[in-house]
């Protein structure tokens, strides 16, 4: 099973969430956080710390890292890609989210939240571990 990682930028005290929406690849036209594939050799932290500063160009300190949860997909009909998805927020990082070839960042409200843009899963689950 692939391990990936999806990371999400929050600030707390105006309750907003940084979505970005995928511009090519798998989940094009949808919102998400940033993430991906965790190479070879590398811990999935750094994994998430690379992703987000490639799709949104913002660098994050691993130790600021906060694992929220794992998701696992499956595809009956393509279990080649399968993942276990590691989902992280970070509260403190430098730089400003930017668009990049991939993924065009957003602030959003933690109660405007564009769920029918999103996969149709986030809306059981992102809610539940915003509140904690």
């Amino acid at each position: 099973m692939r391990q990936d990682t999806l990371l999400f930028l929050l600030n707390d005290e105006t309750r907003e969430i940084v979505l970005a929406m995928k511009k090519r690849g798998f989940g094009v036209g949808k919102l998400n956080g940033v993430g991906g594939k965790v190479d070879k050799d590398e811990t999935i932290g750094a994994a998430a710390v690379r992703e987000a500063n490639e799709e949104i160009g913002v660098a994050i300190d691993e130790r600021d890292l906060v694992k929220v949860g794992e998701l696992t997909f499956h595809f009956k009909d393509k279990p080649d890609w399968d993942i276990c998805g590691h989902v992280f927020f970070a509260r403190v990082w430098t730089g400003e989210p930017v668009e990049s070839e991939e993924m065009a960042p957003a602030w959003f409200g933690w109660d405007e939240i564009p769920f029918d843009k999103m996969w149709i899963d986030d809306k059981y689950w992102l809610p539940l571990v915003l509140k904690g």
